[in-house]
């Protein structure tokens, strides 16, 4: 039965002890992560199947090869990056996509601030202008935005993550930041828009 590690564990202990090959600090890292990827793996609008593969197959991999695994301070940074790669790698196999490129692939993320904005407002009317706020910024924007915003990541963490630059992460959090607030617009969005960008 799966017994939660001490609380006052941090990342860079559970994933050590992982690497010493501790199973209670796999089923840490595992129960405490599954549903988070799984849910992140939907952003990519994979169905559920390869998404449980891909989660299976992660882990599978995590385990066979954790005494040649690097440290790491954040769990679940470590678990999106590798996910990622792995889950494009199988989207571009499912679709026949010889070009192994990662850079190139741009998911069709789906930023989950669309919910919290819904539930600010009453009138359907105002519903959809706020859905296509959202739906109006690029792939390639949710995405960081998602990354920067509902995750916390740093720019270094994002650059990794996306294989981008430093400074083209920084530029194109500004202009997507930019984008919104050109559509923001409304009274209730603008209040949002605001407690938004706080966390930058």
């Amino acid at each position: 039965m799966y017994n939660k590690l001490n609380s006052l564990n941090t990342d860079s202990v559970i994933w050590d002890n992982f690497r010493r090959g501790e199973k209670s600090a796999l089923e840490e890292i595992y129960f405490q992560n599954v549903q988070f990827l799984f849910r992140y793996g939907k952003k990519f609008n994979a169905d559920d199947d390869l998404l449980k593969d891909t989660i299976h197959d992660l882990f599978i991999d995590l385990i066979q090869n954790r005494k040649t695994l690097g440290p790491t301070d954040n769990v679940k940074f470590y678990l999106m990056r590798s996910f990622r790669r792995r889950l494009v790698l199988n989207i571009k196999k499912n679709r026949n996509d010889r070009n192994e490129n990662l850079h190139e692939f741009i998911p069709e993320i789906i930023y989950s601030a669309e919910e919290q904005l819904i539930k600010m407002e009453s009138r359907s009317e105002q519903h959809s202008r706020m859905r296509q706020c959202l739906s109006e910024l690029n792939p390639r924007q949710r995405e960081i935005l998602y990354y920067r915003f509902e995750c916390g990541f740093s720019y270094d963490q994002i650059c990794e993550i996306m294989s981008i630059k430093y400074d083209s992460a920084r530029k194109l959090v500004f202009r997507s930041i930019e984008c919104l607030r050109q559509m923001f617009v409304e009274k209730h969005t603008i209040q949002f828009f605001l407690s938004f960008i706080k966390k930058d």
